[in-house]
């Protein structure tokens, strides 16, 4: 038998490491953090557990790569659902809800990132979060930025707030409320976007990318 080309192998690397990463969201989705372990992930996503320490330095950082994985697709999905659209304030329209809503249908998982987040390690720079980056820094060129490395980062910043708004213990903000705020910010129509209670025209919220139909609902 001939050995597998490098494109090959190349392949099988990156098709494990989307196992791992869709086993951390659902394994920490389920069970919480820290009754998740890398031998669990590993078991979920019939990989070596080897193979854990390979990709990632740990599970913190496994872990912020499998979410901010999980966001990005969300968001591409959001954006890119029929009907399509150019349109920069329904993209960012768009944008505002994929993120909200993924604090909504995912609190345990969502929070725990932020925890991790707020952490020293700050932010991971990894492969995923740097297409999470790309997506919203086109959204905000979209919407007409003069200035996208100013707004970006503040567009980011907002995002991140609202998500500990609705997942704050005991003292939750609706979302409907963080959602008026952000689109008056940005002089968005309410009726853009998917207002909290409807379902898009192409469907994307009522099943997020990445999670299974049992827990979208």
């Amino acid at each position: 038998m001939s050995p597998r080309s490098a494109s090959v192998n190349e392949e099988l690397r990156r098709r494990s490491r989307e196992r791992l990463l869709q086993a951390t969201v659902d394994l920490v989705g389920e069970r919480g953090y820290e009754a998740t372990t890398l031998g669990d992930i590993a078991d979920r996503a019939g990989a070596a557990r080897g193979l854990v320490s390979y990709y990632f330095p740990g599970k913190r950082q496994l872990l912020q790569s499998a979410v901010h994985r999980l966001m990005h697709r969300t968001l591409e999905a959001a954006l890119e659902r029929e009907p399509r659209t150019d349109d920069g304030r329904e993209r960012l329209a768009r944008a505002i809800d994929a993120i909200l809503g993924l604090a909504v249908d995912r609190p345990r998982l969502m929070r725990t990132h932020m925890s991790g987040v707020l952490q020293a390690e700050g932010f991971v720079q990894c492969p995923e979060q740097q297409r999470l980056a790309f997506l919203l820094r086109d959204t905000v060129e979209r919407y007409g930025s003069r200035d996208v490395d100013a707004d970006y980062p503040l567009l980011r910043a907002l995002l991140m707030g609202a998500v500990f708004a609705i997942l704050l213990p005991g003292a939750p903000m609706p979302q409907a409320r963080l959602r008026a705020e952000l689109f008056q910010r940005y002089g968005l129509d309410w009726e853009l976007g998917v207002p909290p209670g409807e379902r898009p025209l192409g469907g994307t919220r009522q099943v997020v990318v990445g999670q299974s139909s049992k827990s979208s609902k």
